[in-house]
């Protein structure tokens, strides 16, 4: 049988809309969703749809990839972007080189929502298939600049369209999934970058202690040519929405919710960031595992992250709060435990480093498809800048991580100070998550009868 895929320019109308209540959502169970946020199966096959959701995946495989490798390559990164001070003091050109990782965040942050809102009424495939060339461009250039300056300024502009892809990419999902899928639709395009983290991450890593930095760079490049083929393929297009405009896109931010969503994610999820971006040195200086053992660590972190992300898709459409606190809450006494466990070297500490990443691993990744489901919640007609949006807080929380624990690191404070500022940092998470929620229980006022 012949499935006919429309071109990008050749966009299928989308079909009506019908309405679906999201889970857990006190301020908008009484009205109808609208179009742009109601997941509806396009005409196509099943095998069809899974295989357009398997190209959305590993868009989100690529992502995953380029985000993550610099931890797991940031010794080599200091050496070659930064010999003299790696051969004079490695912390600190560690640390140096950790600011990698923020300027890629600092792209995310800045690209999400300004991104989206100046593409709004564009069709979504289009818009996936831009970003694919863009991701793929940046990532090439970021493997071929020549100095740490150039690196970092490449590493920014590979940022911009991370949160738009995962946005739309999102929606996408959602819609071919069907109706009531809006943390799965997240959490099956985030599931091709938890799995990133189980084997791109870790080739990557290997990769690059083998040959040079720059080959997991070329390596991520190939994979966004890779989706942009598949992309092009097999993802259904539909039209774009002609009433969608910087301002209506905009709206979403004068909700008070959407920015406590924002910065529960961006400030709660930081502890995270602040202890991964160290993971190489931790698990060779501090826990003493040799260097070869460094891709294994992160296979097994992006086990953990894997097992999390499915975990938040399923219950996050079923508890969004409950969710969400069981994933703070799971992160929080890890690290408070962290430093006891991980601080002294002993025959099982190579042993117990897998154990505690694992954990931290599905800590982590539970909250990304329900604080995601989250911020759409809260801002019902504005659902793809929403969903670009989570991936910027998630992003100010690497920025922020990896800076502050940087800072802690070159303090002269070690390694294992990034958790006892994680605890600091996810503790202030759940305390805004507390006043999100807290919100929602408020009675409404009823009209006064005439």
């Amino acid at each position: 049988m012949h499935l006919h895929t429309p071109s990008p320019d050749e966009d299928a109308p989308a079909e009506p809309a019908t309405p679906s209540a999201v889970p857990d959502s006190p301020t908008t169970a009484s009205q109808p969703a609208p179009a742009s946020a109601t997941p509806r199966r396009p005409a196509t096959s099943t095998a069809h749809r899974r295989i357009a959701l398997l190209s959305l995946a590993l868009g989100g495989f690529g992502i995953g990839m380029t985000e993550f490798v610099t931890m797991g390559i940031l010794p080599q990164l200091a050496q070659g972007l930064l010999p003299d001070l790696a051969a004079t003091d490695p912390e600190a050109a560690n640390a140096q080189a950790g600011h990698l990782i923020s300027a890629y965040a600092a792209g995310v942050v800045v690209g999400a929502p300004l991104v989206t809102a100046f593409t709004a009424r564009w069709a979504k495939r289009r818009l996936l298939l831009t970003v694919l060339v863009w991701l793929a461009v940046a990532n090439l250039g970021v493997a071929l600049a020549p100095v740490f300056g150039g690196v970092m300024m490449m590493r920014f502009l590979a940022g911009l369209p991370h949160g738009v892809y995962f946005g739309v990419a999102s929606i996408v999902a959602a819609r071919l999934i069907g109706v009531g899928a809006q943390s799965r639709g997240g959490a099956f395009v985030l599931g091709g970058l938890t799995v990133a983290n189980v084997i791109g991450v870790p080739f990557g890593t290997w990769i690059g202690q083998l040959t040079s930095w720059r080959s997991a760079y070329l390596v991520v490049a190939a994979i966004f040519a890779l989706t942009l083929v598949a992309v092009a393929l097999f993802v259904p297009g539909e039209a774009g929405d002609p009433d969608a405009s910087i301002a209506t896109e905009f709206r979403a931010f004068r909700r008070p919710q959407v920015w406590l969503t924002i910065a529960m994610g961006a400030i709660g999820f930081g502890g995270w960031f602040a202890f991964y971006s160290y993971i190489s040195p931790i698990a060779t200086d501090v826990v003493g595992a040799p260097e070869a053992l460094v891709p294994l660590v992160l296979v097994v972190t992006g086990i953990g992250m894997t097992i999390g992300n499915a975990l938040g898709g399923r219950f996050g459409d079923r508890s969004l709060f409950g969710t969400i606190l069981a994933s703070f809450a799971l992160m929080l006494v890890l690290m408070i435990i962290g430093p006891l466990v991980l601080g002294v070297r002993w025959a099982g500490a190579t042993v117990m480093l897998f154990a505690f990443v694992l954990l931290m691993g599905v800590g982590s990744s539970m909250l990304g498809p329900a604080a995601q489901a989250r911020l759409m919640q809260v801002a019902p007609g504005s659902e793809t800048i929403a969903a670009a949006s989570h991936h910027a807080a998630f992003n100010l929380a690497n920025s922020l991580g990896a800076f502050l624990g940087g800072l802690v690191v070159a303090s002269g404070a070690g390694y294992l100070a990034t958790l006892h500022l994680g605890v600091w940092l996810t503790l202030a998470g759940m305390a805004i998550m507390a006043v999100s929620f807290g919100l929602d229980l408020r009675p409404r006022r009823m009209p006064l009868p005439r």
